[in-house]
């Protein structure tokens, strides 16, 4: 076990570390809280004893600074005041325990056992129930996701780089999320970033971090999402939106599993799984300069297709009953099922959105559902009116053999009326029923002469 004690009483400081050594316990020393954030930010510990009382930076701040910084680890204040209100500061601010000076030796070392066990157990039933969670979700039947799930058990002993590709919408995150459930390193964190949604000026400092003073407005220390992932996973979706210039930074630091905070001179090492995804084709991208071979084949050691949900057969009807279970449960609803009507008719439309179109379509259907299933009334509501299932190529792409705008425009007035009725005539609560802007839906009326 690694210990950090901070505290600003040097003889108090190195009996603790003396006598932790004779518990089997490695112990640093920190005099103040800001020595105690730099030295975590250059080893790992196991556990914080934190004086609450120091120049510089006090314990409750460096247990605020601790936590902000996204570092998961037991703290145990100490203080030789005794106030019922300092502990319950502590406590609120994040520390596991709080013990008074003077105090027996022993007493502490039973206490950070106690605390460390407790923390490592919570974060076991968490990594559980993440994993139980991410089993749901990940649902399928169809040929292709049996055998993705085939791949993950067996890749479940390793840490090798993984690349998922596909379509937008077909549940690359809830894949990347299986995986990291299914693996060894489940315990530690999932950490998930869009790269197509960061601007190119700040996804530098969002991955790496920063120091203070480093940029204009870097007020403080930061740590990076590649230390928050620490002993986990990081998920890079859309990769393929990736600057040449990020990807050169990423290779390195999937090469030699080292980073540097944005204004630092100090190299931090990191213990991190990549899983990177991207709708992309990216071996066209690298016949064309855009996308960088070398990070390519680091990235794609175990590459799984994830297929279009139109390709994925009953599928549809499995993940519809689990998102239907789902989105009742959490809008508290009666709605239970779908009626044979209605099921046949979401089987029988396309989703060329993927499951992220079947999502809405569901919760949609559950808004506009009177009853306790789903029935083709509510569907009206939730599903285009148009069959785009025998429009779609081989590549994905719509085709639409006839007008479809009086149909289109029929749909929309229903489904306006109908939510107006819902929420009583309030604008506000339609707009968000429907899933469009305030704005959006004046629009509509006016346009509709509603």
């Amino acid at each position: 076990m690694n210990v950090l004690i901070v505290d600003d009483e040097e003889t108090l400081r190195e009996q603790l570390i003396k006598y932790m050594s004779t518990e089997d316990i490695d112990a640093d020393g920190a005099s103040n809280g800001e020595e105690g954030v730099n030295a975590l930010n250059v080893k790992t510990y196991d556990a914080i004893i934190v004086d609450l009382r120091m120049p510089v930076m006090d314990g409750i701040t460096m247990i605020k600074k601790v936590r902000e910084l996204g570092f998961r680890v037991p703290i145990i204040m100490m203080s030789a005041h005794g106030d019922t209100s300092d502990a319950v500061t502590a406590l609120k601010s994040g520390a596991e325990d709080y013990i008074v000076k003077p105090f027996s030796p022993d007493e502490l070392v039973i206490r950070l056992k106690t605390a460390v066990d407790s923390f490592r157990t919570k974060n076991k039933i968490e990594a559980y129930s993440k994993k139980l969670d991410s089993q749901n979700d990940f649902v399928g039947e169809s040929p292709e996701i049996v055998n993705i799930k085939t791949m993950v058990r067996r890749m479940s002993g390793s840490a090798s780089n993984v690349l998922i590709t596909g379509e937008s919408g077909t549940g690359k995150e809830v894949l990347a999320r299986f995986i990291h459930n299914s693996s060894a390193l489940s315990q530690g964190p999932f950490v998930a970033i869009n790269i197509a949604g960061i601007p190119e000026n700040l996804i530098e400092s969002e991955l790496f971090g920063y120091e203070k003073g480093a940029f204009t407005g870097a007020v403080s220390r930061k740590a990076g999402l590649f230390e928050l992932a620490q002993g986990g996973t990081l998920f890079l979706d859309e990769i393929g939106d990736a600057s040449l210039s990020l990807q050169v930074k990423l290779l390195r630091v999937i090469q030699e599993k080292i980073i540097m905070r944005v204004g630092g001179v100090q190299n931090i090492p990191i213990n991190v799984r990549f899983i990177a995804a991207t709708n992309k084709n990216l071996e066209e991208m690298v016949r064309s300069g855009k996308f960088r071979e070398d990070l390519y084949f680091r990235l794609n050691v175990v590459p799984l297709y994830l297929p279009p949900l139109r390709k994925r057969g009953n599928d549809i009807e499995l993940l519809s009953k689990a998102l239907l279970l789902r989105f009742s449960a959490k809008m508290q609803t009666s709605v239970v099922g779908f009626t044979d009507k209605a099921l046949e008719k979401i089987k029988s439309y396309s989703f060329p959105g993927n499951i992220r179109e079947l999502e809405n379509t569901i919760e949609r259907a559950i808004i506009f559902s009177s009853g306790d299933r789903v029935d083709e009334s509510a569907l009206a509501f939730a599903l285009p009116s148009i069959d785009l299932h025998s429009d779609i190529d081989s590549e994905g792409n719509i085709a639409l053999s006839k007008p479809v705008s009086l149909t289109l425009r029929s749909a929309e007035i229903a489904a306006i009326k109908n939510a107006l009725a819902a929420s009583s005539g309030n604008r506000t609560r339609a707009a968000e029923l429907l899933g469009i802007s305030r704005r959006s839906l004046i629009t509509k009326i006016e346009e509709y002469n509603l």
